[in-house]
């Protein structure tokens, strides 16, 4: 029975090494009928390629490397945020606490925390994070982020009317958005608009 699936199985072998030859035959012919012109020409054009790929990736690592040096510290200093809006917090339940109220020794605790936040903020500004003005400003959705609508008759509508949260941007790149309340009109002022284009 082995004798049997033997014969076969050389048949099937002797085949594969046959179709291989003959492909291999064939590229020999066609790269023989090519020029050695057209070949220099073909070998021209796949190095060029091959330096063009070079250089772009050479600069694509450049790139990633600046921001690694440039950014490398973006997460770090996202989080160091919370430290200044604990400030913040801190000072603002001092405040609030009654039995605590006009006392000395509220006066200097803040004290105390205002230069704490003021090193803080120094530090921030030598690494480049900057504080986003956005009290009476347009709001702008690359910067800010619209929490909620206050009606407000004297200020255009869109403009900031108050900041919720503190934003921040590192360099160029924004670091977390300011968390804003704008201003809309006030509901007899749209009522009087509709009146106006019904007319």
């Amino acid at each position: 029975m082995e004798k049997e699936q033997n014969p076969e199985i050389e048949e099937k072998i002797n085949n594969k090494t046959e179709s291989s030859e003959e492909s291999k035959n064939s590229d020999n012919k066609n790269e023989s009928n090519i020029s050695p012109e057209d070949k220099i020409k073909e070998l021209e054009d796949k190095l060029a390629r091959t330096l063009a790929e070079m250089e772009n990736q050479r600069r694509r690592y450049e790139k990633e490397k600046d921001d690694a040096f440039e950014y490398g510290g973006f997460s770090f200093a996202r989080e160091s945020l919370n430290l200044i809006d604990n400030f913040d917090r801190a000072k603002q339940s001092l405040e609030n606490d009654e039995k605590i109220k006009n006392s000395d020794a509220l006066k200097k605790t803040i004290e105390h925390l205002d230069i704490v936040k003021k090193d803080l903020i120094s530090i921030f500004k030598k690494n480049n994070i900057e504080e986003i003005v956005a009290v009476n400003k347009k709001l702008d959705p690359n910067l800010h982020q619209a929490m909620m609508e206050i009606e407000d008759e004297n200020k255009e509508p869109g403009t900031i009317v108050q900041e919720i949260q503190k934003g921040y941007t590192m360099k160029d790149r924004l670091l977390r958005p300011s968390l804003v309340a704008v201003s809309k009109k006030t509901e007899k002022n749209q009522e009087i608009n509709k009146e106006k284009v019904k007319k």
